[in-house]
């Protein structure tokens, strides 16, 4: 079988990114885009308010005030983000707004913490959801729980690349799955224990005024604060939606704030709720099991189904979806992910290639990278989920605060252009959000900086002067390019008017041409002078990528068409103006490569006498880096026309 026929069945067949019913089968409508960019947010009820309640120690009647506040808190974030969504509805969340709204290098950081947070939202879903189903395992499972979390993690990595809809409409069952058992473990273990909530709030007042007179005022609210932050995790994920906007149905920005809403609902009621429920049955720390599952065996043991092994066996379906669940979760991190990545490389912070899409349209650079990423922190930490939520939690606080500060900045740079009232309590919405996000993030450094808090300074720290240096060369670079487009700026046309119709049997020259009219004239000029008088038809090839940005942008694909259409159109003229003949061929797809080698395969049909021509960079200092950034494609087309017997020539211009 061949390796097309191989990776079609594993993946899927191609898909034509330039008709609009493939972009429109492939939008999430916003109950899909909740199961698939709201199942990280709802996943963290998982591990966030275990951490929380496991902080507060010994006083766990100060978990009221973290049930409550946990609730407030995500419906804080989550209208502070539809903001976002507002202001950026193509797309780019807390890096674009970082980038747009406060600085270039401030959404560097942004994007560098975005990154490692869609790394560590692979890495912790899948440890805690390997923890999850390790929990109702015998403890010689232990050892084997790495080698499980890889084998999910390359599960997930097929999945996504087949396509993004495929990998949610096959993980959508263990969403409702989870939601149901959830919801009824919640309500029922809450007014099972209805006759205690008369006596919570004042027994909790009592018992939090006994505590301040041992250790004062400072101190509890000093506790308070560390179990709140501790418990930060709880929070990620809502900002998916902001940062996948693209993905989404039209209309785009209510769709997102449907989404948003479904998240931030769902994530109030099973945080907030699993907090209570902790509170309402005393939960105690178990060896080898979770708080959710202590707590849950408790509550289904009293549901009085008179049979050890049904309420075993309804443990086991309930861990079962909060692993599920953890997992999809994890697949939040492979779209979002490499998202960010994509928004970067527009930009030039990172490798042009992780815009490029795959057949089935999707990034799938960028999903590679995630996955071998998350599974290298995963082997790094050996899959402890304390560890991850510290390095998790940072990441996210520190987009969080930088997005909302950028927030503030908007409002009140534009306060003059609003009607007062939008515009204070937008301003206050997002001071408000900000102020949670920096306490958070600031005790989170402090209180864990020993404890891995140094690692995601170090981590996002190397990832940003790792862009630095990527931008600076992409830079370098597009001046050198634009130095050549100067030279040959004032080229001369020729006197002549009218077209010359090419004659498909005369020799042929063929030039495969690009964005930059310098390379492609440079390329004409030497064939020119190195062969007088023995071309007499002159043909431009332009073969342009529909990428990331191309794809998911309003209008973009129809931009692109024009500007590739007047390039050809230069090339084709200038060569009319000077009596020679003349002709182009415009093409698009995901792979540059594939699109010019089909066209010139086709372009030899019509004119059997052609040879092709290209101009390559030629760099001065070449390095593993220089190589990576750029994709050789001159190099890949020479081979495959070579070996389909047609002649090609490289023409190098140094940069």
């Amino acid at each position: 079988m061949k390796n097309k026929k191989i990776r079609e069945l594993i993946l899927g067949k191609a898909l034509d990114p330039l008709k609009s019913e493939t972009r429109h089968s492939m939008a999430l409508v916003a109950f899909l885009a909740w199961v698939g960019l709201g199942a990280d947010g709802l996943s963290s009820s998982s591990y966030g308010p275990e951490e929380t309640f496991r902080a507060l120690g010994t006083h766990t009647h100060l978990g009221l005030y973290m049930a409550i506040a946990t609730a407030l808190t995500v419906f804080v974030i989550a209208l502070a983000y539809n903001q976002v969504i507002e202001l950026f509805p193509t797309g780019g969340g807390g890096y674009r707004v970082a980038t747009k709204l406060v600085g270039p290098y401030l959404g560097l950081i942004s994007g560098c913490a975005l990154i490692l947070d869609y790394v560590l939202t692979i890495a912790i879903s899948i440890a805690s959801g390997v923890d999850a189903l390790a929990s109702f395992l015998p403890l010689g499972f232990q050892p084997y729980k790495l080698w499980a979390e890889a084998f999910f993690i390359a599960t997930l990595i097929v999945m996504n690349l087949r396509g993004l809809k495929e990998a949610i409409q096959i993980l959508l069952p263990i969403f409702a799955g989870f939601v149901a058992t959830h919801l009824v473990l919640i309500v029922y273990g809450i007014v099972s224990h209805a006759s205690h909530l008369p006596q919570l709030v004042p027994s909790t007042i009592a018992e939090t005024r006994e505590l301040a007179g041992s250790i004062g005022w400072a101190g509890v609210a000093g506790m308070l604060m560390l179990a709140y932050s501790q418990g930060g995790g709880t929070y990620t994920g809502l900002e998916a939606v902001s940062n996948n906007v693209n993905l989404l149905a039209e209309p785009r920005v209510r769709t997102g704030k449907m989404t948003m809403l479904y998240m931030a609902l769902s994530l109030a009621i099973t945080a907030g709720g699993i907090i209570l429920l902790y509170l309402l049955w005393d939960a105690r720390a178990v060896p080898g099991e979770t708080l959710n599952a202590s707590t849950f065996k408790a509550i289904i043991a009293s549901m009085g189904f008179g049979s050890p092994v049904l309420d075993q066996a309804l443990l086991v379906v309930v861990l079962a979806f909060e692993a599920g669940l953890l997992f999809v979760a994890a697949n939040t991190g492979f779209l979002g992910g490499p998202a960010v990545l994509a928004n970067m490389a527009g930009d030039s912070w990172m490798p042009h290639q992780f815009r490029y899409l795959s057949s089935r349209l999707v990034t799938q650079n960028g999903i590679v990278v995630m996955g071998i990423a998350a599974l290298s922190i995963l082997f790094w930490t050996g899959g402890q989920v304390t560890l991850l939520v510290v390095l998790y939690s940072i990441s996210v606080f520190l987009t969080f605060a930088i997005s909302l500060f950028g927030l503030c900045l908007y409002w009140w740079q534009n306060r003059k252009r609003q009607d007062n009232l939008p515009w204070v309590r937008r301003f206050l919405l997002s001071l408000l959000g900000f102020l949670i996000c920096a306490s958070i993030l600031l005790v989170l450094l402090v209180e864990r900086f020993a404890q891995g808090g140094w690692a995601t300074a170090v981590i996002i720290a190397a990832i940003a002067g790792l862009c630095i240096l990527v931008r600076n060369h992409y830079r370098k670079t597009k001046r050198a390019i634009r130095s050549v487009d100067r030279v040959f700026a004032n080229q001369p046309f020729g006197p002549l008017a009218g077209t010359v119709e090419p004659d498909p049997q005369a020799q042929t020259a063929v030039f495969i041409v690009g964005t930059s009219r310098g390379g492609g004239l440079h390329a004409l000029l030497w064939v020119l002078r190195m062969f007088p008088d023995h071309f007499k038809n002159f043909v431009f090839v332009n073969a342009r990528t529909v990428d990331a940005h191309v794809y998911g942008g309003d209008g973009a694909v129809e931009k692109m068409r024009e500007d590739a259409a007047k390039t050809l159109e230069y090339f084709v003229d200038f060569c009319h103006s000077h009596g020679m003949a003349s002709s182009s061929y415009i093409g698009f797809g995901t792979d540059a490569v594939d699109e010019v080698t089909r066209m010139c395969e086709q372009i030899s049909q019509e004119f059997p006498n052609a040879i092709f021509f290209t101009s390559k960079l030629i760099f001065a200092k070449d390095n593993w880096l220089i190589r990576l950034l750029h994709n050789q494609a001159a190099l890949a087309v020479q081979r495959r026309l070579h070996l389909e017997g047609l002649q090609m020539v490289i023409l190098p211009m140094k940069v």
